[in-house]
């Protein structure tokens, strides 16, 4: 009951609002793309963007000429509105619409991608199930990105309420199966002109 509870609210959200008028709205986003940089990733590693929503992420992996593109989000409306947005490039990416927590991956990958997905589990056995999933289905010396509010970030976003992490926190979630790399916080204004504070850390699968 709870996970369709979860993917109702999701499903109202994106067909209801416009892109610009959730918080999380990036006309580009730096920090994410920062990260692909960063790791020198080939053309043709495996990324999967959880949580993507319609987030411009992808547009720019495609742009950058990456070949092995997967979007995960809960909802099949956010899916639909980025399809219809990048028009004939949509088929060179895989689409799925699945709740993080029942996913169960057909590929490992080389690089994954939360942007705010992860902060939305705030029942121990969902945070679990979600770290299994990532340990099982990244590649050894693979890249994990989770960008999640910081301990100064909101409490609820999109009238639900989150849980916050700290770099300790966030760190402790991952280390058993992950080295990290680095952590540091960021602000993010929203398209209200308010401010949100991140913490995003990122690890190398042992």
């Amino acid at each position: 009951m709870e996970e369709f509870n979860r993917k109702k609210h999701w499903e109202n959200i994106y067909q209801t609002k416009s892109l610009n008028e959730v918080s999380w709205y990036q006309p580009k986003p730096e920090t994410s793309l920062d990260f692909v940089e960063k790791f020198n990733l080939p053309k043709t590693a495996k990324i999967i963007d959880v949580g993507g929503g319609d987030s411009f992420f992808v547009d720019y992996l495609l742009e950058l000429g990456f070949l092995n593109l997967t979007v995960l989000d809960i909802s099949e409306a956010a899916i639909d509105r980025v399809k219809n947005r990048l028009g004939e490039k949509a088929t060179m990416v895989k689409w799925i619409v699945e709740d993080i927590s029942k996913f169960q991956p057909a590929d490992k990958y080389d690089f994954w991608h939360d942007r705010a997905a992860f902060h939305f589990l705030t029942n121990q056995e969902d945070i679990e199930k979600y770290v299994k999933i990532v340990s099982k289905n990244i590649e050894n010396n693979g890249f994990l990105v989770v960008g999640t509010f910081s301990l100064n970030g909101p409490e609820k976003c999109s009238g639900i309420k989150i849980r916050q992490y700290s770099e300790l926190t966030l760190t402790n979630v991952f280390e058993p199966n992950f080295v990290k790399i680095g952590c540091f916080t960021i602000d993010h204004r929203t398209p209200f002109d308010t401010t949100q504070n991140f913490v995003f850390c990122s690890f190398r699968k042992k």
